[in-house]
């Protein structure tokens, strides 16, 4: 199966957790990878370091529009790369159109398309090339269609990033295709726990990267004491939640979710996107159920190597 990753890389453990995870799982071939909220090509760059450190460095990488593109209400900045990054991370710059070419090659070569970060690139896409977004499978890890269940953290749409940051983008994009979306509802029940992190370091290479990330991530937001250790349907131990993963783990056929034909209105309110069930709107598929402590597991097992798919992984069980 081959896929397109299009990713805000960088801002979040999330991506590189949903990166480590592709390159691993058994039987995908990623066509390209393009960066989205760039920071003059430092998440591109960072993308390829984490390509190489896998040993996968022959997938092509571009990065697309950047935060200097006047997309978002504010900058979309970066943590300290030097304590992320094993090595100086070296920019890799290039034109949109570079980045849109390599969305479009993907689009020919039958892949589809993941995105996991603000859907600008995928907007600019649609405008540039009309129609040929529509149709290509598409999903997206975004959107806020029904409350978060009362045993997880209380979000609400003002919470979901990838839509809300660039609302413009969205709302084209939903639009002019029919992506299944992998809303925040489901994606705030999953987590990487700590209790991965001794398999990923055994794991070494990109796996033990990750590890590195997540305990970084934990320093930062300690999400055990502010989620875990609050909401009961969390693990006491999450360093963070899995959203990106989980949609990649969708988009490529994994089968624990219920996708349901859902139709929605998508209007625009006081600058935010809201999606509500309306049966006279467009219908889209939407996650609206996981098996969040199998795919917590399975997402560890995939990416220490551990898990070698035929017809379906079973994933073994952390305490």
């Amino acid at each position: 199966m081959k896929v397109h990753l299009d990713t805000d890389f960088g801002g979040d453990t999330d991506d590189i957790c949903a990166l480590a995870m592709l390159l691993r799982w058994p039987g995908i071939e990623i066509t390209g990878i393009t960066t989205v909220a760039e920071v003059g090509g430092r998440r591109a760059g960072q993308v390829q370091q984490a390509l190489r450190i896998a040993g996968r460095s022959g997938i092509h990488v571009a990065a697309g529009a950047d935060n200097a593109g006047g997309y978002y209400p504010y900058e979309l900045g970066l943590p300290d790369e030097a304590a992320y990054w094993p090595e100086p991370v070296v920019p890799a710059p290039g034109p949109l159109d570079t980045a849109l070419d390599l969305i479009g090659r993907s689009i020919d070569q039958g892949a589809t398309i993941i995105g996991i970060g603000p859907v600008t690139n995928l907007a600019l896409f649609d405008r540039e090339y009309p129609g040929r977004l529509r149709d290509a499978p598409l999903f997206l890890m975004g959107g806020y269609v029904h409350p978060v269940p009362l045993a997880f953290p209380q979000w609400g749409r003002e919470d979901d990033f990838n839509v809300q940051i660039d609302v413009a983008s969205a709302a084209h994009v939903l639009e002019h295709a029919r992506p299944t979306l992998i809303p925040l509802e489901v994606t705030v029940r999953t987590a990487y726990r700590a209790a991965y992190l001794p398999d990923l370091r055994r794991a070494g290479g990109l796996a033990a990267l990750v590890a590195h990330h997540g305990e970084l991530h934990d320093l930062e937001h300690h999400n055990a004491e502010t989620h875990g250790r609050t909401n009961d349907g969390l693990p006491d131990d999450i360093l963070n939640f899995q959203h990106d993963p989980l949609a990649c783990a969708v988009a490529v056929g994994w089968d624990g979710v219920t996708i349901e034909d859902t139709t929605l209105a998508v209007k625009v309110h006081d600058g935010l996107l809201h999606l509500s069930v309306d049966s006279s709107g467009t219908t889209y598929p939407v996650v609206t159920a996981v098996d969040a402590p199998r795919f917590n597991d399975l997402w560890c097992d995939i990416v220490c190597g551990h898990a070698m798919m035929s017809g379906g992984i079973a994933p073994r069980r952390h305490p």
